[in-house]
């Protein structure tokens, strides 16, 4: 199908009859939203809430923790929801039954992953090694490998994976968050093994947007957050994901007692749990838990694959739109990025993000001059699109924003 030309482009009506033969336009009365006018572009960094979580914490709070209290554990099997919520978001990222545990933070996963990448093979639990990560990764996947080599002896950090010669782990995001490139899983990891490397994928920006098949990509590791296109809420509990053949040889550094074969034998020592189970910490975050299931099943039920195919339309509009409007961008068309989202890049950026605020339209800044466009499929609309670009040229046409 060819392009419009970059006045039907521009025209609001384009936008409008794009969302009028939109399959996926429904799902947006599935979400809460207060205000109608607002335009929501940052739902790849906080999804919004569905109504069906606004349902479900309730009834945890109102039923079974005020009704049932601690006989909720067993009652409503609170002890085991981190890997039910697993198991239901495994079909979403390619995974099969009993591969993934939703539990902890983004940070403490990855922190477990990588730890468990160094140990496998080894009975040393101080072996060296060297974990290679880029420079312009995501933060928190490079503090992390930094704070591993502080603690270990022996393990040393290489910026870069163009060479892997020697490297014992990749640690690498699947969408890049500045440009929302996105690289190719099976033919990475297949590279990072042949180098006898293990790969730790980061699913932050990809879980719920991009269908990932971590099975037949032949991946062993990765980790990733709820809150972002999964829409759990903020805060939203991560996952874990372990490859089932690699489950005799988990060995993961933080000993807590969900972890633990019988875990109210207080007295006794540690014996991890079979399975992802051993990958499990300390209490489970069970409101948090009940939000992101809530999340996972908004995106289960609408189809990761249509999903994908509305955040390739949004991103291919968005592309067109600003090429009309002479607006810079450094996201690659479909596939080449994820279609979650679109960079515009402005040495302004700061201040159009706070203008673009004061008129209720919402983006994402990443410095030092990326406005992040955030095309979450089951929210955003094509006129919220085209709000914001045509909004967004209109201040850049002002006067210089900088004094």
């Amino acid at each position: 199908m060819s392009k419009p030309s970059p006045t039907r482009t521009v025209d609001r009506s384009h936008a409008e009859a794009l969302d009028a033969a939109d399959p996926l336009a429904s799902w947006r009365d599935e979400f809460v939203i207060n205000d109608p006018e607002l335009v929501y572009l940052d739902g790849n960094s906080l999804g919004m809430t569905p109504k069906r979580t606004v349902a479900a914490v309730r009834d945890v709070v109102e039923t079974q923790w005020s009704g049932d209290l601690i006989t909720s554990w067993w009652k409503h099997d609170w002890l085991n929801l981190p890997l039910v919520v697993g198991d239901e978001l495994a079909p979403i990222i390619g995974a099969r039954p009993g591969e993934v545990v939703v539990n902890e933070s983004t940070t403490v996963c990855l922190f477990q992953l990588v730890n468990v990448a160094l140990d496998l093979g080894s009975d040393d639990e101080r072996r060296g090694g060297v974990v290679a990560v880029e420079d312009t990764e995501f933060p928190t996947d490079r503090y992390v490998v930094d704070g591993i080599a502080r603690l270990r002896p022996g393990v040393r950090v290489r910026s870069g994976l163009t060479d892997l010669d020697g490297v014992d782990v990749v640690v690498r995001s699947l969408v890049d968050y500045r440009t929302a490139a996105l690289h190719d899983m099976a033919a990475e990891t297949a590279r990072a093994k042949a180098a006898g490397a293990v790969t730790v994928w980061d699913l932050s920006h990809t879980a719920g947007v991009v269908p990932v098949d971590l099975t037949t990509a032949g991946a062993d590791l990765a980790a990733g957050c709820t809150y972002k296109f999964l829409n759990g809420g903020p805060g939203a509990p991560a996952f874990s994901y372990v490859r089932s053949e690699l489950h005799d040889r988990l060995r993961q550094p933080i000993q807590g007692w969900f972890a633990q074969q019988d875990q109210f034998a207080m007295d006794e020592p540690f014996s991890a749990r079979h399975g992802m189970a051993a990958m499990m910490n300390g209490t489970p975050q069970v409101l948090g838990l009940t939000a992101a299931r809530s999340g996972i099943s908004v995106t289960a039920d609408a189809g990761i694959d249509a999903i994908a195919a509305k955040a390739h339309a949004l991103a291919n509009y968005t592309l067109d739109l600003a090429d009309a409007l002479g607006l810079r961008t450094s996201t690659e068309r479909p596939p080449a990025s994820s279609g979650g989202h679109v960079s515009v890049n402005h040495p302004d950026a700061t201040e159009l993000q706070v203008q673009l605020a004061d008129r209720s339209i919402i983006v994402d800044k990443r410095d030092p001059d990326v406005l992040r466009l955030g095309l979450s499929p089951l929210t955003t609309r094509f006129v919220d699109v085209h709000t914001a670009l045509t909004t967004l040229h209109e201040l850049c046409d002002r006067a210089p924003i900088r004094s």
